[in-house]
């Protein structure tokens, strides 16, 4: 009897730290992304975001351009009524280029986060943002880590939040949800990303 109670708590010790194992090479593998995040020099690429205002949905198609020490330049591609348009982004500041169309956009959130925030927002995310979780899951068909950030102050579904996926293998983003007091007001679906 002695020994099988020995034999199960083993058992349970073993299944105890196969956990544990899993569970420290996602913290790591975030905090290696994070590492690699804060030496970014530069990305591109192309995404699909949703924007939901609870009584109005957009849904735009952007491509993108970001120089660490520089301007981030996006464009939305789709919908054809707005192709051309391009924000640029620069410490802080959002400026609208449009010949002859209109953004309606406006602010997502109390905090002001708008659909031409979300590319930023990812990226400010990664470098700086609190980790309140992370795990393994798949998206798109790849195996991807998820990280969750939220205000650490606030309990889950309070306040502004996000979620991202970053493919396993290269870091790279693969999609993005943006929450309010646990709403999904922004969905950015990366089609390419690139690391220069």
């Amino acid at each position: 009897m002695r020994r099988m109670l020995l034999c199960t708590q083993m058992i349970f010790l073993l299944l105890a730290l196969a956990a544990c194992g899993g569970k420290g090479s996602e913290d790591s593998l975030a905090l290696k992304y994070r590492t690699d995040y804060l030496d970014l020099k530069s990305c591109e690429g192309t995404a699909e975001l949703h924007a939901d205002y609870g009584q109005r949905v957009y849904d735009y198609t952007v491509s993108f351009q970001y120089q660490k020490d520089g301007d981030m330049t996006i464009q939305i591609t789709a919908p054809e009524s707005l192709s051309g348009t391009t924000a640029r982004i620069t410490a802080g500041e959002t400026r609208l280029e449009f010949d002859g169309a209109t953004l309606e956009t406006g602010p997502l959130s109390p905090e002001g986060l708008s659909p031409v925030d979300a590319i930023p927002a990812s990226l400010r995310y990664l470098c700086e943002g609190y980790i309140a979780e992370c795990g393994s899951e798949t998206k798109q068909d790849r195996g991807c880590l998820r990280l969750q950030f939220r205000d650490p102050t606030l309990t889950a579904g309070k306040g502004t939040e996000a979620n991202l996926w970053l493919d396993k293998e290269t870091g790279n983003l693969v999609y993005a949800e943006m929450m309010q007091d646990g709403f999904t007001v922004l969905r950015c679906e990366f089609t390419s990303f690139t690391k220069t």
